[in-house]
């Protein structure tokens, strides 16, 4: 019977490995989240050598029922894992063979672990990937629910921080809603390039076993086996992929936290947060900090530091197995545990942010921000060339700022000074309300555009 208490390769290894390598060469600490991954594809993978009757059904039987206990021993805190097995797949063929026997040496029959890790690892992307869309689908279904009650909020649009032109709330919110959709499709393509089942690659070169790679690549759940041994055992394009994938929609959260900082800020005053979004100062009564705003920006450099770990890993390495990939995955775990908490923040963010109503159309009105309204309705009703009218308008606006008037406290004698051919409709021009619910072009800020996106949003998020 194997000794449980030596390596698999003591027999070619005599003396210990050293106390430091084996504390730092060791990665059951991180990996053993693998452990149902580990132990599913073994069973799939043993399922095919009955099959195939490359080991016997008896002892095949064995280590299905072994695998079993040893998960639900995992299941209930009752296993120990130990850094002198290394990772999750000794620490479970040693308790197999503690649980039944010399059978369990069948167990790796046709497979190496450089094959064995890499199928663990894509199976727990794939189902991590479906934890962040549907994260990401909860947050999108609390975008549209903030920006259905909010179509006719007008605030200011900003270019440079500074104000632009009037805008629907609910068409500046439903942008994010189309930066996550693209995040939501990066997951979701990572999959089907994932979609490929390492098993059967074995060390680097395949196997001369008689072995079926479509039956275990259809029972785990893969389209097809991968179709080249050295690759296979080498590829983290898919570790890489899903680390862009978090970094990318980790940068978008962001960018929302950032816009949300800047709108709560005393100079903005455009949006405020219900209390629970909010932290006090130590020494400072009277203040509320937005804290999981700014948590949310803070933490998308670690997901970024995480993806440029793996790529610096990975662009020397020459192709098949090396050690240097056991850090693969605590990148990969810390990457998917970072963003799926900025996720959960960001969805009590949306819930939690109230818009400044009052505030807000009261600076949208600010900064002369239907300047190019007024140059438009010059090249449409009379006809002139939009420069010209650029020019026009550009002179509008001098006079209002040295008037200290905003544009729609303008008489109608006032603008004429600069145009004579024109009638008290202008005036409508230069309401803020107007202006927003002028741009009617698809994708435009208009109410009409924003509740048709609405309805299509919520189509798509059935």
């Amino acid at each position: 019977m194997t000794n449980k208490n030596k390596t698999v390769w003591s027999g070619r290894i005599k003396t210990p490995v050293s106390k430091s390598f084996q504390r730092i060469g060791a990665s059951i600490n991180v990996d053993k989240r693998l452990y149902e991954q580990d132990i599913y594809a073994s069973k799939i993978h043993t399922q095919m050598l009955i099959k195939k009757k490359i080991i016997p059904t008896k002892e095949g039987q064995k280590i299905l029922k072994g695998l079993d206990k040893i998960k639900g021993q995992i299941k209930k805190g009752k296993f120990i894992f130990k850094e002198k097995y290394e990772d999750i797949h000794l620490n479970i063929e040693k308790k197999l063979f503690e649980i039944i026997g010399n059978s369990a040496g069948y167990m790796h029959t046709a497979r190496s672990r450089n094959d064995q890790v890499v199928t663990d690892f894509k199976l727990w992307v794939k189902n991590s990937s479906l934890i962040l869309i549907k994260e990401l689908n909860f947050l999108m279904k609390n975008i549209v629910n903030k920006a259905d009650k909010n179509v006719g909020t007008v605030m200011p649009g900003f270019t440079h921080l500074k104000n632009a032109q009037p805008v629907s709330f609910a068409h500046y919110l439903l942008a994010y809603y189309e930066m996550l959709k693209r995040d939501k499709k990066r997951f979701q393509t990572n999959m089907e390039l994932i979609n490929e089942s390492p098993l059967g690659a074995a060390a680097l070169s395949g196997t001369s076993y008689n072995i079926d790679r479509n039956f275990t690549s259809k029972r785990l759940g893969f389209k097809k086996p991968t179709r080249n041994s050295i690759d296979t055992v080498s590829d983290r394009d898919f570790a890489i992929d899903f680390l862009y994938a978090c970094a990318v929609c980790a940068m978008h959260l962001s960018r929302m936290a950032e816009d949300f900082i800047i709108l709560n800020s005393d100079a903005y005053q455009l949006i405020s947060f219900n209390d629970r979004m909010l932290t006090g100062s130590s020494i400072m009564p009277q203040k509320k900090n937005p804290d999981p705003a700014e948590l949310i920006r803070g933490r998308t450099g670690i997901n970024y530091g995480k993806l440029n770990s793996m790529l610096t890993i990975m662009k020397g390495l020459p192709i098949s197995y090396f050690k240097d990939l056991q850090d693969d995955k605590a990148l990969v775990f810390d990457g998917f545990d970072t963003l799926k908490d900025t996720l959960t923040m960001s969805n009590e963010l949306i819930k939690n942010v109230n818009p400044n109503k009052t505030r807000m159309f009261d600076m949208a009105k600010t900064g002369y921000t239907t300047a190019t309204d007024f140059a438009d309705y010059l090249v449409r009703d009379k006809k002139i060339s939009f420069r010209e009218a650029y020019n026009i308008s550009s002179k509008i606006v001098n006079y209002a700022e040295k008037n200290k008037k905003n544009l729609d406290e303008l008489t109608l004698n006032e603008i004429k000074k600069f145009y004579k051919n024109l009638n008290k409709d202008v005036l409508k021009i230069f309401n803020v309300k107007n202006s927003m619910n002028s741009k009617n072009s698809y994708g435009g800020t208009s109410e009409r555009n924003v509740k048709n996106m609405l309805k299509k949003y919520k189509k798509e998020l059935r």
